[in-house]
Parts: C-alpha cells; sequence; structure tokens
C-alpha cells in the first residue's frame, strides 16, 4: 500500500505544479483515488496493474449500488483516467484501463437560484455597525454581485480590488484570471468593511493581504464562509438550503432574464466553454414562457 500512497503523492504534486489545479478540485481528486483503493484492498487488489476493464465494472456497479449521482460518477472516472495516464507517463503502468470506459451520460439538472424576494431578506440581516457584519455584508455582496466561486473569493487580496474601474481581478480554475465588475451595492460594502469592519479585524499591521478575514485576524477559508451564509439565512429566518454556488447561479440567472447574452455570462462566470453556461438557458426558457402566456394576446383563450 505504500506504493500506492507514494504513487498519489506524485500525482497530487502533479495536479499542484504542473496543473496548477484549485485546492478544491485536489482535495475531491484525493478522496476519489482513496475511495478507490479502498475498493481494490476489499477486492484484494494490491496493484494498479492489476486493475482491468472488468474489475472496474464490478467498481461502477457499487457507486451505482451506493446511489451515487451520475455527475459524481463521472468525476471519479475522468479523475482516475487522470491518474492513470500520469502514471503512464511517469511508466509505473504500461497501460490505461479507463481509457475504454464510456461516461455516465449527464443529467444536466437545473441550476437552484434564489428568488429576487428571497435576496433581499439575506441583504438585511447584517449588522453594518459590527466588523463582522460589515465583512458578512460584503461577502454576500461580493458573491451575487459578481457570480465568482467561493473559492475565488477566499483567494481575494486587497490589491486585487480596484475603485477607479470598480473591478476584481479573481484567479479562477487553472490559476486563469479574469477581470469583473461590481456594482454600487458592492463598491458600497467594500468601502464599509474595508474602511472600518477590516482594520478592527486584523491584528497586526501587514499580518495577511487577503481581503477577507476571520474574527482572529487571519485569512478567511472557504468553509468559513460557508457557515457565515448559513448563519445568515437563520437570521432571515428563510427556510432554503444555501451554498455559495446557488448564489452563482442567481447571478447568471438574473443577468439572462434581464437580457444580458450568453457569451458575456460566460465569460463573467469563468467558464470555459459555452455548454457550461447554457444550464441557466433552461431556467430562462420557463420565464419567457410565463412572459409569452401573460403578455401575447393569442397565449390563451
Amino acid at each position: 500500500m505504500t506504493t500506492l500512497l507514494h504513487q498519489k503523492e506524485l500525482f497530487v504534486e502533479y495536479l499542484q505544479i504542473e496543473k496548477n489545479a484549485s485546492s478544491l478540485t485536489i482535495e475531491q481528486y484525493k478522496n476519489d483515488i482513496e475511495g478507490f483503493f479502498g475498493f481494490m484492498t476489499a477486492e484484494n487488489i494490491h496493484s494498479l496493474t492489476e486493475v482491468d476493464f472488468s474489475f472496474i465494472r464490478v467498481y461502477l456497479s457499487t457507486l451505482h449500488d451506493k446511489e451515487l449521482s451520475r455527475r459524481s460518477i463521472s468525476r471519479k472516472l475522468s479523475c482516475l483516467r487522470s491518474f492513470y495516464r500520469f502514471l503512464e507517463r511517469e511508466r509505473y503502468v504500461t497501460n490505461n484501463p479507463f481509457l475504454n470506459v464510456r461516461m455516465p451520460k449527464s443529467e444536466n439538472p437545473i441550476p437552484e437560484f434564489f428568488y429576487e424576494e428571497e435576496l433581499e431578506h439575506l441583504f438585511e440581516v447584517s449588522d453594518l455597525s459590527s466588523p463582522l457584519g460589515q465583512r458578512n455584508q460584503a461577502i454576500l455582496e461580493l458573491l451575487y454581485g459578481t457570480g465568482m466561486r467561493v473559492s475565488e473569493c477566499e483567494q481575494l487580496e486587497i490589491k486585487d480590488v480596484d475603485f477607479s474601474l470598480t473591478t476584481l481581478l479573481v484567479r479562477g480554475k487553472g490559476r486563469k484570471e479574469r477581470f469583473i465588475p461590481f456594482g454600487s451595492f458592492a463598491e458600497e460594502a467594500l468601502k464599509r468593511y474595508l474602511k472600518d469592519g477590516r482594520n478592527t479585524l486584523i491584528k497586526e499591521e501587514g499580518a495577511s493581504s487577503r481581503l477577507f478575514l476571520n474574527n482572529r485576524g487571519g485569512p478567511l477559508t472557504a468553509r468559513g464562509i460557508r457557515t457565515i451564509l448559513d448563519k445568515m439565512v437563520k437570521d432571515a429566518a428563510l427556510t432554503i438550503d444555501i451554498h455559495p454556488h446557488k448564489l452563482r447561479h442567481s447571478f447568471a440567472t438574473h443577468l439572462l432574464n434581464g437580457g444580458a447574452d450568453l457569451r458575456s455570462v460566460q465569460e463573467l462566470l469563468g467558464h470555459e466553454h459555452l455548454s457550461s453556461t447554457q444550464i441557466y438557458t433552461h431556467v430562462t426558457k420557463d420565464r419567457l414562457k410565463d412572459v409569452y402566456m401573460n403578455s401575447h394576446p393569442r397565449a390563451n383563450k
């Protein structure tokens, strides 16, 4: 098992150094590989060279029995295919048994989003007289106002904010950089936080260049951001689930509903492929149908 662990560690180094993968992607890949190692041990397979197509079919059957979504299964297969491709390159294995494994057809679920009335309740819960309240409001305004990922928000530094152009420099997947504009509500919340709240939170001058700090003055983590959002929902007395991606979905959906074109939304979200952005058109099609049914004189008898 030491050899397996060593090969996994080499792959993680490859993801970090050569692929510039995000910390979230690396953590998911590590979990997927460790889960596969556990299955190998349970099936008395001790080397990656022993894995063949028939073994992979048994593995897939186990994943289906656990009622994992097709998206989760596809991610695990993609991870293991990349892992073997790396091992082939490094000559630890001579073939990639995952190459001929067919990916499950994607489910293309319609993304969940907030209605504008629900968001209004969230924007009213922060205590803007306290440093933490100012920070929380700035986080909420930025996540909804820019559609950035929580991992991108976590990595923001003060120097990434340009108030003269009202834009943020954001580092996305694969460390790809893009500029995102932000509006007047986010600008007001950010200026308030930087002028007052952040100066109170930071314990030592120059201790951290990160934009968002925790209550101890250190960098705020992605988990910390999720905890903040959960508390805001609870304080707003809303009976809805929240996750940072729901704010990202809301950003895209509301832009498209307001008339933005798909290519612009793709650029703002940092999607490499337009197909990733097209999931939001399902939502806007429903709205277009409602508008048509309520507006066109020949829509209803």
